[in-house]
C-alpha cells in the first residue's frame, strides 16, 4: 500500500535547470538533501538535486511522523557515551533546527509535545535516569507516575517533552523543495545516481540515509540500513491519544493523526536481523505484531488501511555521518539519523550546507565520518 502521508499532492514549484557544471550537486530528494539545498541556494550556489523517486518518497514520505528533540541516544547514555557538554549541546542545537522547522513549515507541524513510555519497571528506571539526567542539565521534561487514559495500567510512568511536535513529512519536505526551487535550486526526479564521481559539479553531498548502500563504499561498514514498518487505522470515533507516543527504547511509537486515524510503527524487534536490510517491503511477522498491540491501543479490532515498509541508516554510536568523506575530495555525506531522522535531517542538511558555504560548528566534530577510519 502507497504510505498516508504521499497522498496528498505535491504543492506546484518552479521548473529550475542549469546549464553545465553546477557548484554542489545533491543525490536524495529527502529532508536532508531539500534542507541542504534550500540553504546553499540561498548563500548563492547552484544546486541540483537528484532523486531516483520523487521528493520525499523514500524515508521522508515513509516515517512515523515524529519531530523530536535531541538524537537516538537516551539524554543519560549520551551524556556517558560523548560528554555532557556535547550532549547538552546536541539537546539545545535540536531544539533550535525543530522552531527553525516550524517557522517553515505551515500546517505540516503541529507542537502538542510527546510522551516516551515505560512499558515495565526496567524501562522505567532506565528513562528515569534520563530524566533525571536532563533535570540535571536545565532541559525541560516532565515526569508522570500517574499517565492519563488509555496509557494508565498499560506503562510503569514516562516523561512528558513539551516541545516535541507531529509532521506530516511528506508535506514538509515536499514545501521544503518549493522553496528551494524557488531561491534557484534545480531538482531532477526520477534520475538515479550510480556514480558520484560522473556528477558534474565541483562538490556533491550524498543525502540518502539508508538508501544509498553502495554509493559510497567506503561508508557502507559505518552506515547500515534498517528497515521500519508501519500500519494506519480507519478514523476512530474519537482521540485516544493527542501527542506522539514511544515505548520499549523506541521498538514500538504512534500517534492519532488530525483525522483519528492511528499510525503505529516499530515492532523490529521481532526479527531484528531481518530488518538490517534495504529491501522497501513489508513482512507478515511484524504486520502481526503491529497489528495485535494497535487492537490493545485502541481497544477494539483494528480496521488497518495503509501498511508500508521504509529504509533508515543505523550507526553504531547512534550519531549522524556530516562532512567531508575521508579520502574523496568534494564529496560530502549527511546520513545515518538511526531513526530519528525528521529533526536530525533537516538540521544535519543545514550543517553540511553551511561547512560547504565555510561556516563550521561544534557538531560537526561529533559527526565527522573520520571517526569510525
Amino acid at each position: 500500500m502507497n504510505p498516508y502521508w504521499l497522498e496528498e499532492e505535491a504543492p506546484p514549484r518552479p521548473e529550475v535547470s542549469h546549464n553545465g557544471r553546477v557548484d554542489v550537486a545533491i543525490v536524495g530528494a529527502g529532508i536532508t538533501g531539500c534542507s541542504a539545498a534550500l540553504r546553499l541556494a540561498e548563500g548563492g550556489r547552484t544546486v541540483r538535486v537528484y532523486d531516483q523517486r520523487g521528493v520525499a518518497e523514500g524515508a521522508s514520505g515513509r516515517n512515523g511522523g515524529f519531530a523530536l528533540r535531541g538524537g537516538a541516544s537516551r539524554y543519560d547514555v549520551a551524556r556517558e557515551t560523548y560528554g555532557g557538554e556535547q550532549a547538552r549541546d546536541l539537546w539545545r542545537w535540536t531544539e533550535r533546527a525543530i522552531d527553525r522547522m516550524e517557522e517553515l513549515a505551515g500546517d505540516s507541524l503541529r507542537r502538542p509535545g510527546s510522551f516516551r513510555l515505560a512499558a515495565d519497571d526496567e524501562e522505567r528506571d532506565q528513562i528515569r535516569a534520563e530524566y533525571e539526567a536532563m533535570n540535571e542539565d536545565g532541559i525541560e521534561a516532565e515526569w508522570l507516575d500517574d499517565l492519563p487514559g488509555r496509557l494508565a495500567g498499560h506503562f510503569e510512568g514516562g516523561i512528558l517533552h513539551a516541545g516535541d511536535g507531529a509532521l506530516q513529512p511528506a508535506r514538509f519536505v515536499r514545501r521544503l523543495a518549493a522553496r528551494a526551487a524557488e531561491a534557484g535550486a534545480e531538482i531532477r526526479e526520477h534520475e538515479r545516481v550510480d556514480d558520484v564521481g560522473a556528477l558534474d559539479a565541483d562538490a556533491v553531498v550524498v543525502a540518502t540515509d539508508g538508501y544509498g548502500h553502495g554509493l559510497v563504499p567506503e561508508l557502507d561498514d559505518t552506515i547500515w540500513p534498517t528497515r521500519g514498518q508501519v500500519i494506519v487505522s480507519a478514523p476512530l470515533d474519537t482521540v485516544l491519544y493527542d501527542r506522539p507516543h514511544y515505548a520499549r527504547q523506541g521498538f514500538d511509537y504512534w500517534q492519532q493523526l488530525p483525522d483519528r486515524r492511528v499510525l503505529l510503527g516499530g515492532f523490529r524487534d521481532v526479527s531484528i536481523l531481518d530488518e538490517l536490510t534495504d529491501v522497501e517491503e513489508t513482512t507478515p511477522t511484524i504486520q502481526a505484531s503491529l497489528e495485535q498491540f494497535l487492537g490493545e491501543l485502541i481497544g477494539e479490532e483494528p480496521r488497518v488501511t495503509h501498511r508500508w515498509a521504509g529504509i533508515f541508516g543505523l550507526t553504531q554510536d547512534m550519531l549522524p555521518l556530516v562532512g567531508r568523506v575521508p579520502g574523496r575530495d568534494g564529496l560530502w555525506v549527511a546520513a545515518g539519523y538511526s531513526g530519528h531522522g525528521n529533526v536530525l535531517g533537516f538540521a544535519c542538511g543545514e550543517l553540511v550546507a553551511d561547512a560547504i558555504l565555510g561556516e563550521t560548528a561544534p557538531q560537526l566534530r561529533l559527526f565527522d565520518p573520520a571517526r569510525f577510519g
